[in-house]
């Protein structure tokens, strides 16, 4: 009798890795790429300190009002305005960088690996924090150097205000990545990215007092979650006396909302067909 042979083993399912593994792979990768990448680091830091000089010069004025708190420097009130728009920056630069990926072809590569379809997304995420971190501490250096920036609290406040900073790109971050997922157009982006976060940057305490804007404007900044967020980095990182522990927790708990909400819109977006 002929004997047949057994049914041939089926090879193992090549396992993935966890999805920290992948996370941490991956935002380590577009890190690299950004560090590489001298154009974008020099201008990363051109901006934010080409606004610093104007600003100082153009509103240094506003410390003769009597809407300005006395006893405080143009620069000392300004700087953590500018830290802050430069963390909202990053987190409009996520959405871009997403829609560089998509472009590039490098994201199609990974839908072909085992590799969890949030992972790309999480790891745009920590790779922009990683880069604005090194960006607020490269910033604050400078303008301690060349503006005479003098942060009058203790060095846990000033780490605290940078840390409520990298909370405010995290968060603002995600809904710019969804949008990148669905509108998959660098330019449209951009566009975006100004439409939406500059209005809120000036109508808000971030370059003068509130008590000094006028009519309408007065109303808005006072709803607006950016002037909680400076005016609570301005308590932590100069020492002012009033805490700002409430208003730190309502804008990380904005942040925290924010970032479900992105990443629950930006998972549809990004699973979508290239």
């Amino acid at each position: 009798m002929t004997a047949f042979p057994g049914p041939a083993a089926v090879p193992a399912r090549w396992p993935s890795s966890s999805f920290a593994a992948q996370a941490a792979t991956l935002t380590w990768r577009q890190l690299r790429t950004a560090v590489r990448d001298p154009q974008e680091i020099l201008f990363g830091l051109l901006q934010p300190t080409v606004l610093l000089f104007l600003f100082t010069q153009v509103f240094a004025i506003l410390t003769t009002t009597a809407a300005f708190p006395p006893g405080l420097s143009y620069v000392d009130y300004l700087m953590p305005a500018i830290l802050l728009n430069n963390a909202l920056q990053q987190a409009m630069q996520s959405g871009v960088a997403l829609v560089e990926d998509l472009d590039n072809g490098f994201l199609a590569r990974l839908r072909s690996m085992p590799v969890h379809p949030l992972v790309p997304l999480v790891a745009r995420s920590f790779a922009g924090l990683g880069f604005c971190a090194l960006q607020l501490v490269v910033m604050l250096g400078i303008a301690i150097a060349l503006f005479g920036h003098r942060p009058g609290g203790s060095p846990a406040g000033v780490l605290a205000s940078l840390l409520l900073a990298l909370v405010v790109s995290w968060g603002v971050g995600w809904p710019f990545l969804a949008l990148g997922a669905w509108l998959r157009r660098a330019q449209t982006m951009q566009n975006v990215s100004v439409v939406a976060v500059f209005p809120l940057m000036f109508i808000s305490s971030a370059y003068v007092p509130i008590s000094a804007l006028p009519g309408w404007t007065h109303t808005l900044a006072q709803l607006n979650p950016l002037t909680y967020a400076v005016d609570t980095m301005r308590t932590l990182a100069l020492g002012i006396p009033g805490g700002g522990l409430g208003a730190a927790g309502l804008t990380v708990g904005i942040c925290v909302v924010l970032a479900v909400v992105g990443a629950l819109a930006a998972l549809p977006g990004f699973r979508r067909p290239l």
